[in-house]
């Protein structure tokens, strides 16, 4: 018995809901994959892996087809969290392979984990590299919240990196931290806005986050070397 829910199946056409509920599925795998969460990622699979077997009973045919489905749902969230795609391809060829030679139930759970194991190792392997897009996601998440108390975690979790990996990034990719870059992105917008409104310097402050106009005075000049008003006279002159 299993606590998960009975997903309709149509007789004649088993493989096209199963292919739904993989589809279903397939955005919190790509989350709990990105994440690094293992263990999150395998209880995904499990879920999905009881439907499989549930549709392909008594079916061998009908049951190495759903599994080889899996496999590709899973690749596919290996390498939008990072894997690269000749080193998934290459683990693919040698888990189809074996797939060949497996006649029964055992054989084929045990290989379903294998398949795993290596994608999962593929991405810890490649830790160092994140797609771009994902950087310029959460960047771009940081510049249209300003306003808000932005947490290094909460960014992280937008872009679907973890908060480890995602401050390893930054490190990397600009040289800060996510404090150091948030107060850049805060006092850039406040340059913005000194130079193309008339707002006051109070309401600056609240717009690009600093809780106060004297705490915003202080980072401003650390940051540029002069007052915010300084700043807006020289832009004005």
């Amino acid at each position: 018995m299993n606590d998960f829910p009975a997903v309709p199946l149509l007789d004649h056409r088993p493989y096209d809901r199963i292919r739904e509920f993989y589809l279903y599925q397939e955005p919190a795998l790509l989350a709990a994959m990105r994440r690094g969460d293992r263990g999150e990622a395998m209880r995904i699979i499990n879920h999905v892996l009881v439907h499989i077997y549930s549709a392909g009973e008594e079916r061998s045919d009908l049951l190495k087809g759903l599994l080889l489905e899996l496999v590709v749902m899973i690749s596919r969230a290996a390498i939008e969290a990072g894997a690269m795609q000749s080193a998934v391809l290459g683990t693919n060829f040698r888990i189809l392979t074996d797939l060949a030679e497996i006649d029964d139930d055992e054989q084929l759970a045990a290989w379903l984990r294998r398949a795993f194991d290596h994608l999962f190792s593929t991405i810890q392997q490649q830790e160092n590299y994140t797609p771009p897009v994902l950087v310029g996601k959460a960047l771009t998440y940081m510049r249209n919240n300003l306003h808000l108390d932005i947490t290094r975690d909460a960014t992280a979790q937008h872009a679907g990196i973890s908060p480890g990996h995602f401050s390893h990034l930054l490190k990397e990719r600009t040289g800060r931290s996510f404090t150091e870059l948030l107060r850049q992105c805060r006092v850039d917008l406040a340059c913005e806005l000194l130079t193309h409104s008339e707002r006051t310097l109070a309401d600056i402050a609240d717009c690009c986050g600093f809780c106060d106009q004297s705490y915003f005075t202080r980072v401003f000049r650390d940051v540029k070397g002069m007052t915010p008003r300084q700043y807006r006279e020289q832009a004005g002159s």
